[in-house]
């Protein structure tokens, strides 16, 4: 027992050290971290180097880092957010799996048929491997890239909550049932109802806690932060478990359900703020291990160039098309189907019980991995350059535009735009300076990415559109070129150089100010022609001076503005929890009672 323990420790730390190595030069030549850790399993795998040969102990350490990050998906997945992208999420969900899966099923029938062993149990598994998406690699990257509550970032979280639905409807199928013989007898049904009811019934649990048991344990519990974390780290296994003792095929089931029970509650944040260095950990762990199961044997690698290519481009479009014909711009369009060009961390836990069934062999396991890295690797890069390849291909996307019109345009510009301020960004910094611009009775227009933040100032009459500032339509719809000053509380480093670099092209005499933490990106920024770049610590370290040099010796002056600054994050900390609540509230009176002037 204590060799085995000692053998663990030392694998993982090979994993470790692998990972980080191949991490820092990743981060050196500036390539995606997941193509680092896929290739740090594969020098060090069984198939390359051999330094890991027993893989199965890494496999379910990365099993639990999937349950792991599952449950922080869960917990970020909150339905009141996706409410507005229901209708389109569903479409796009559901019309996506179906086109792919049919092309799919045909190609893998046309290629493969004829291989020794080969049923109808092949086209169905990687037909529906290829179908859905990764929550797991798209949380991640849209987190990193801070676009979770853009438009297409809640479309495409719809699309993938109901991908996932599917998935473990999918996983709870094949557990108990034999998809050749089934697919010869549609007679035996009693093989799916059962388990699917059986997922159905700890689905049912989820949403009983949730509004009858979560809240008051939360309450008891929410002012330790400690007591929190263990809290929901139990709420977790305790699903887990749940979910073993009902039959579902992965623990991981478990996990994203006990995810979803509490992401309604404002404590949420902290919940994955404090577990999200054991998800960093465990998702390394999981590539990694995904690295180690891609086999030298590349009997069936032009097929799974041709399925990559496929799923790279055929889930792209297909998504488009849909979105677009629900009258949604060319830009949410064309992010909402990049997003979705690869597959799901799903798809290998689907085809790895397939083998354990004995539904499929390991070749088509070997064939589905093989897809999952080509396909989560470029796609990395589609994501992180998103905005840019937009930006290149907008000529050809023409072919988006429909007649077809949004009922709720997401602006409220004005009709002339000159000589104005236009303000990127309105959150908590910019909604300061929103008011300070208000007073001083200036033209302006305020763009934000964020969906609700745009919808709010619509509804308080404030010249608003929803976008990216880099984004070359958004910028001409604001009149750049017009413009006389500037400002970006957006710290994203390329968007804002995309601003500068139109800005003073259009309008050199323009003002432009803009946001940067890092203190060589801030030069950077100047050296393209920024006017001011506010860096938030060294600004935080400037007030700071000036209020200990007027306020140092008058402890009168100090005690108001205590009581100011406490006044105001309250008010601040009230909103954020209210915000959760209000618009459920809101829209309930409004049926009740007509009140629509609550707004």
């Amino acid at each position: 027992m204590a060799v085995e323990s000692t053998l663990l420790l030392v694998d993982l730390g090979y994993v470790i050290i692998a990972a980080t190595f191949f991490a820092i030069l990743a981060r050196i030549l500036k390539q995606p971290l997941i193509l680092a850790y896929i290739i740090a399993g594969m020098v060090i795998g069984p198939n390359f180097l051999g330094i890991i040969v027993k893989e199965e102990i890494i496999s379910t350490l990365a099993e639990f880092g999937i349950s792991l990050l599952l449950f922080i998906v869960g917990l970020e997945l909150d339905f009141t957010r996706l409410r507005d992208v229901g209708k389109v999420s569903l479409n796009v969900g559901l019309g996506q799996m179906l086109i792919t899966f049919i092309v799919c099923y045909l190609l893998v029938e046309h290629f493969l048929a004829g291989k020794p062993g080969y049923n109808v149990s092949w086209p169905v598994y990687i037909a529906f491997c290829l179908t859905i998406s990764s929550t797991m690699v798209v949380v991640k990257l849209l987190s990193d890239k801070d676009e979770l509550d853009t438009l297409q970032g809640k479309i495409v979280l719809g699309t993938l909550l109901f991908q996932d639905i599917v998935s473990i409807i999918m996983l709870a199928i094949i557990a108990s049932s034999d998809l050749s013989s089934l697919a010869m007898d549609p007679r035996n049904m009693k093989a799916i109802f059962v388990p699917i009811f059986s997922s159905m019934g700890l689905v049912s649990i989820a949403i009983v806690c949730s509004r009858y048991v979560v809240p008051y344990i939360l309450k008891e519990i929410a002012k330790s932060l400690e007591l929190l974390l263990l809290f929901a780290l139990s709420w977790c296994f305790i699903f887990t478990y749940l979910g073993y003792l009902v039959g579902l095929p992965s623990i991981a089931v478990g996990s994203f359900l006990a995810g979803i029970s509490l992401a309604s509650y404002p404590y949420n944040l902290e919940i994955v703020g404090r577990v999200k260095s054991l998800r960093d950990f465990f998702s390394t762990i999981f590539f990694v291990s995904l690295g180690m199961k891609i086999p030298l044997d590349f009997q069936y690698l032009y097929f799974a160039l041709i399925l990559s290519i496929f799923v790279l481009f055929l889930k792209p479009l297909t998504t488009m098309l849909i979105t677009s014909l629900m009258g949604y711009t060319k830009r949410i369009t064309f992010l909402s189907g990049i997003y979705l060009a690869q597959i799901s961390e799903f798809s290998l836990i689907i085809a790895q019980k397939g083998v354990e069934y004995g539904h499929i062999p390991k070749d088509v396991l070997s064939l589905i991995t093989l897809v999952g890295v080509i396909t989560i690797t470029l796609s990395s890069y589609l994501i992180t350059y998103g905005s840019k390849i937009y930006n290149i291909s907008l000529p050809l996307l023409s072919v988006l535009d429909t007649k077809a019109k949004r009922k709720r345009d997401l602006y409220r510009a004005p009709s002339t735009l000159k000589r104005h301020i236009i303000l990127f960004g309105c959150d908590k910094t910019g909604e300061k300076i929103l008011k300070t611009i208000i007073s001083l009775r200036r033209k302006f227009i305020v763009v934000d990415i964020n969906p609700d933040i745009i919808s709010r100032l619509s509804d308080e009459g404030v010249p608003c559109i929803y976008g990216d500032m880099s984004d070359l339509e958004i910028l001409e719809k604001v009149g750049l070129k017009d413009a006389e000053v500037i400002i970006s509380t957006v710290p994203n480093h390329e968007a804002n150089l995309t601003l500068l670099l139109h800005a003073k092209k259009e309008n050199p005499k323009s003002l432009v100010f803009v946001v940067e933490k890092d203190i060589d990106k801030a030069l950077e920024l100047y050296n393209a022609g920024a006017d001011y770049v506010i860096v938030p610590d060294l600004l935080a370290g400037e007030r700071l001076s000036e209020y200990l040099a007027d306020y140092i010796l008058n402890l009168y002056k100090v005690e108001e503005m205590k009581k100011i600054h406490i006044r105001e994050l309250e008010n601040i900390k009230r909103e954020e929890i209210l915000g959760i609540y209000e618009s459920s509230i809101l829209k309930e009176l409004e049926r009740k009672y007509g009140l629509k002037t609550l707004k």
